[in-house]
């Protein structure tokens, strides 16, 4: 089987490009390895290819399948340098880890004099880092990722959430000696905040494995979450996030704590009403309808 190769603008950048695979048998990884074969530098992960018309070609799917037949014109895209998701995430959450540590255990170093830490300074620094440690941990075992790669030039963005606002936004002013957050809770209720901190991130947790469960190994099919959490909201991972950095704030009652959780809920929300609308149009009317987006009852 043979195609032309051509980008958007319509230049050939190959005519008869030999897949080496009959029509009747040849898939779209076929096709993407017999560029990669004739264009090194094009590496299968930094490849779009769609049809003249405009249809993505799908990883999986064999080329008739998806329209494609000998002699027809493909568009390719060269996506550039590309990331696996998984290095992404343990490199986003790595620096906040880092950073935490580094002012916490510095106190000197950084701010020229030190004194004990406060218990409110002390819970902050272990949520914070356990928060982290727990997304490195389902980074690794328990997150099944629709998408294999990023564009690397996208990293420096996705990293200054974490590094800049969970990081240094958070740890420079919370760990200063004789700190205290002009939002912080009294030390009474303290203990009762690290319980709701410890209930949100064991049941973000929990929802995260339900959502990896649905999803064979290598599988992209979609289904419908039920249980804990899932029966009122369609995100119940992201409520219970913001849930936890509530109490992250809460505890250590900083500013850079509250707009780091402000900005995260923000955009957590609009991730949920994109995933819920998804579902819907996926699933029609066996999708629940009393489910909300984000919050159970009300939204």
């Amino acid at each position: 089987m043979k195609v032309t190769l051509q980008e958007k603008t319509g230049k050939v950048i190959k005519k008869d490009l030999d897949v080496g695979i009959p029509q009747n048998e040849a898939t779209v990884a076929d096709l993407s390895r017999a560029i990669y074969k004739a264009y090194p530098k094009w590496d299968v992960t930094r490849q779009r290819l769609s049809t003249s018309d405009g249809k993505t070609l799908e990883k999986g799917k064999s080329l008739q399948d998806c329209g494609v037949n000998d002699g027809d014109v493909i568009i390719f895209k060269d996506l550039g340098p590309q990331i696996g998701w998984t290095t992404v995430f343990l490199i986003e959450y790595l620096g906040p880890i880092l950073i935490h540590a580094f002012f916490y255990y510095n106190q000197t170093l950084v701010y020229g004099s030190s004194a004990p830490m406060s218990k409110a300074q002390t819970f902050t620094f272990y949520c914070v880092v356990a928060h982290f440690l727990k997304r490195e941990y389902e980074t690794l075992f328990v997150h099944r990722f629709s998408n294999d790669t990023m564009p690397l030039r996208n990293l420096p963005k996705n990293c200054a959430h974490y590094w800049i606002l969970g990081g240094l936004l958070v740890a420079y002013p919370v760990y200063r000696p004789g700190f205290v957050g002009p939002l912080a809770l009294g030390e009474d209720l303290m203990y009762s905040v690290l319980g709701l901190y410890l209930y949100a991130e064991g049941s973000n947790l929990v929802t995260h494995s339900i959502l990896a469960n649905l999803r064979p190994v290598g599988s992209k099919a979609r289904k419908i979450p039920y249980g804990y959490g899932f029966n009122l909201v369609s995100c119940p991972n992201y409520t219970y996030e913001i849930l936890a950095w509530i109490s992250v704030t809460l505890l250590c009652g900083s500013f850079g704590a509250a707009i780091f959780t402000a900005v995260g809920a923000i955009q957590m929300y609009l991730w949920a009403v994109k995933k819920h609308k998804r579902y819907i149009k996926d699933f029609g009317d066996e999708y629940p309808k009393n489910r909300k987006i984000l919050i159970p009852f009300l939204l």
